[in-house]
């Protein structure tokens, strides 16, 4: 299977697989009603928040509620050769879930149990189905909290599957750091568990960091250990607005280069705010704004907050908006999160085209000034947001998926932005993965050299290629 090119993106090339009756058969034998084949379930586990449409959806969908449930789909699955997507809330943005070569979803939603909280460990482990949101609902009695936030409600093993970070990666990480261990089901439908506890290990291979970040190509999670933090003390939030974008970013930059701790850090332009306060009711001002956000002690947090306060004022900055407590933060971090909804629902039927680049901070003006003027020039309709502390922004160029001339123009805008990035040392992908749409950029950024090295483990590992096959590289 080839990689989508810009003028297939709406309409990847698809190889469907045979699947057997027998298999069918097997499934319903052994899970009863957590087998369906209904149109309506299959239609709905075929598709995600990307932009790709026209993909026929799987031949069934499984339910899964247990470890051994997950081994045992596998496992039949395997014995005919037969594709397995795992689905998890759907809200990936890159075609992860789209059964490209056709299959059996597996949806692991129904494995949401928190395990084990060890608060004085500062662990904890969950099944795969737990979303981020109802793990720290369950943590709040203990006083911990896990940090990251992509956002959306996503589940716990989508967010590694695509090693996730979102809106607190500047002070707290990513996925990447905040996973210990792991129970995964292999492509026979083995069982084997990756890390432990420990905050340190020299034991083998790092096999967590392997299937973090696979993309569900190498096997099933279905137990995972995170590192969870306490509660801070303090937490005060802002909003800035500024006179012009290069003004917000520099005001970033000098943030991160004083060394300042603050837990977050998120640019909205003008533009998307526009599109935010038609949708939430807001009156934010229709400038470039920085959202921010500081944990720590009262006297830190204070000290934090007087420093941006003083490096934004340099810079232009104006109308600051402080919130202590949770519902005045809240309120202000509604129109971050409502960016996404708010833009689609600007354009009635569009699709958005979201970009995911990643740059070293210090090349982060560079990045962002010049992807704008080629943006406003094109005069799609696009919003803009970033995790602007560590460098990752995102363009949402919107677009009517049966306009083949707008689906053209977001497609160069996209090529151009990634390649742009990877000029400056940055990366295609600071969060969503590369799923479909970026097999091409994947090249571009490691060298054939690096992707034959992860076809070689990806066969090693997956030899009949039926472990969400089409996904990262053809």
């Amino acid at each position: 299977m080839n990689a989508p090119t810009a003028h297939q993106h709406l309409s990847p090339a698809v190889v469907q697989r045979t699947v057997p009756a027998e298999l069918i058969a097997a499934l319903q034998a052994r899970f009863g009603t957590n087998c369906s084949t209904a149109q309506v379930i299959r239609e709905q586990h075929g598709r995600d928040e990307s932009a790709f449409t026209h993909v026929p959806p799987p031949a069934a969908v499984v339910f899964a509620e247990s470890t051994q449930d997950v081994s045992d789909a596998v496992a039949l699955a395997a014995r005919y050769q037969v594709p397995v997507i795992p689905f998890g809330v759907g809200s990936s943005l890159e075609g992860h879930l789209l059964a490209v070569q056709g299959g059996i979803s597996l949806d692991v939603s129904r494995m949401n149990q928190v395990l084990h909280i060890h608060a004085e460990d500062l662990t904890v482990t969950v099944q795969p189905g737990v979303t981020r949101k109802q793990l720290n609902e369950e943590l709040k009695s203990t006083g911990l909290f896990f940090p990251i936030d992509p956002g959306a409600d996503a589940s716990i093993g989508g967010m590694s599957a695509t090693r996730a970070s979102g809106t607190n990666a500047v002070r707290y990480g990513t996925m990447r750091e905040n996973v210990l261990a792991l129970e995964v089901v292999t492509a026979s439908g083995e069982v084997i568990r990756t890390g432990t506890r420990a905050k340190k290990s020299a034991a083998g291979y790092d096999l967590t960091r392997l299937f973090v970040g696979s993309e569900g190509t190498l096997g099933v999670m279905t137990e995972i250990t995170l590192r969870i933090y306490p509660l801070p003390e303090a937490v005060s939030a802002a909003i800035c607005s500024f006179p012009s974008i290069e003004a917000a970013v520099h005001t970033t930059i000098a943030t991160i280069q004083m060394g300042v701790p603050i837990a977050r850090v998120e640019l909205i332009d003008g533009n998307t705010i526009r599109m935010v306060n038609q949708y939430a009711k807001l009156g934010l001002a229709e400038t470039p704004m920085l959202l921010m956000e500081f944990h720590g002690s009262p006297a830190g947090v204070k000290e934090q907050a007087e420093t941006v306060q003083e490096i934004a004022a340099e810079h232009g900055g104006q109308s600051f908006e402080w919130a202590t407590t949770p519902e005045e933060r809240t309120r202000l971090w509604t129109a971050r999160h409502n960016a996404y909804f708010a833009a689609i629902q600007s354009k009635p039927g569009c699709r958005a085209i979201s970009t995911d680049t990643c740059v070293p901070i210090s090349k982060l003006a560079d990045c962002l000034l010049d992807s704008i003027v080629e943006a406003d020039a094109t005069g799609l309709p696009y919003f803009l947001v970033g995790h602007v502390g560590d460098g990752n922004f995102h363009f949402g160029y919107l677009i009517d998926p049966n306009n083949a001339d707008e689906c053209a123009t977001a497609e160069d805008l996209n090529h151009k932005l990634v390649h742009r990035a990877l000029r400056l040392g940055g990366t295609c992908t600071g969060e969503h993965g590369i799923g479909l749409h970026k097999m091409d950029f994947l090249r571009a950024e490691t060298g054939e050299g690096a992707v034959d090295m992860m076809r070689t483990i990806k066969r090693a590992l997956d030899p009949h290629n039926i472990m969400n096959p089409g996904k990262i590289f053809a």
